[in-house]
């Protein structure tokens, strides 16, 4: 029966089971934490899981796009084992640059929004490749320069946002210069009212995805970042860099990073100021963990953590409970996630061992004559 079954289908299987898991067992430990409290559990999930209206479905998807570009810039170091935990300092040096210099309007309209992006990714990349520099040329981890690098940036766009701020007028809030309204992203509606409205920049995320697809699985600098990321020795063996492969890696993934605040900035800040939202960049790890990787996994968790961010915010009204037990299940997905992944993985270990059981004693020939004499004295 095992050897009959698609492998490409117990794959599948498989690689769905694993975060289906996870989230089983994060909803079952929060609901134990919730009865430890005394909370209502059945209310809680009854609020969270309610059907959302029309301006929170834009919510959820406005955050999802903003979570998403923040997985796929992790995906990309996790692929080859590399630990980019500089996501939130690379967006927000990326998006500051792209606030200014969109804010100048040296172009007009739309050429000036493809300037801005450039800048941001061109800025995100190099932020990125100083830890990726320093894991090649010094064997530093990455770990910890990315780490370092985000306390950096935050003290370096606050510095320079002094510079360059202008401050609103009856307002303490600092904020560089307006993007002009011919150079914002416009959005479209899923309902009736602005409050509705879903960023533009969803497309370029849509974009960003199925380039991140293609450039792993479509070409040759993907399969040498899949193959050292699996093996740093037989990539050496098969003549690729290490080194150049690492910094490439970063300054992608970098370069992906810097979208992450775009959404926000091209669609509804308009600059980059003091208030801009942060603490986006962190939310990617889990996310790309809960999606293995693949852009459309990755796509379900922002869906996900967004889905539950956004239906969180009720559940103090109604049912008198902290929105922070979501940040619990968040955390908790994270833990079991690994768990199950490494459940799911000796199953199927288990599975394809017993499959290949299974060909061999059907392909073994059978001799119609019974055991030889031979074989029975060794048999005595």
């Amino acid at each position: 029966m095992i050897d009959r079954l698609d492998p490409r289908l117990v794959r599948l299987g498989l690689g769905i089971a694993a975060p289906v898991l996870a989230i089983v067992l994060a909803f079952a430990i929060t609901s134990l934490v919730l009865i430890v409290a005394g909370d209502p559990v059945g209310e809680v999930w009854s609020t969270i899981l309610s059907w959302p209206q029309p301006r929170n479905q834009a919510n959820i998807i406005n955050n999802a796009t903003v979570l998403y570009l923040s997985g796929i810039a992790v995906a990309i170091g996790f692929r080859m084992n590399l630990f980019n935990i500089g996501v939130d300092g690379q967006y927000r040096v990326a998006a500051f640059a792209a606030a200014a210099v969109a804010g100048e309007a040296w172009l007009p309209g739309y050429l000036n929004t493809l300037l801005a992006i450039a800048a941001a990714v061109l800025v995100g990349a190099a932020w990125a490749g100083i830890a990726g520099l320093l894991r090649a040329t010094r064997g530093v981890s990455e770990v910890i320069a990315t780490i370092m690098l985000n306390f950096i940036a935050t003290g370096l766009v606050a510095y320079l946002l002094r510079k360059v701020a202008v401050r609103s007028e009856g307002s303490n809030s600092l904020g560089t210069k307006q993007i002009p309204e011919g150079s914002r992203i416009p959005g479209f509606q899923i309902g009736d009212g602005a409050a509705t409205e879903v960023y533009g920049f969803l497309f370029v995320a849509v974009l960003v995805g199925a380039g991140y697809w293609f450039l792993l699985n479509r070409t040759r600098f993907g399969f040498d970042l899949r193959a050292t990321g699996r093996s740093n020795s037989a990539a050496v063996a098969s003549g690729i860099s290490v080194g150049r492969m690492t910094v490439g890696a970063m300054m992608i993934s970098g370069g992906v990073a810097a979208l992450v605040g775009l959404p926000i900035l091209f669609g509804d800040a308009y600059s980059y100021g003091s208030t801009f939202q942060s603490g986006l960049g962190f939310a990617g790890i889990a996310i790309a963990l809960l999606g293995r990787n693949h852009p459309i996994g990755i796509a379900l968790g922002a869906l996900l953590f967004a889905f539950l961010d956004e239906q969180s915010n009720p559940l103090q009204i109604i049912a008198d409970v902290s929105p922070d037990i979501v940040a619990i299940t968040q955390g908790v997905i994270v833990l079991t996630v690994v768990i199950s992944y490494e459940v799911v993985r000796r199953y199927g270990l288990r599975l394809e061992q017993a499959r290949v059981a299974a060909q061999l004693r059907a392909a073994a020939p059978v001799d119609p004559s019974g055991p030889t004499e031979s074989s029975k004295e060794v048999s005595a």
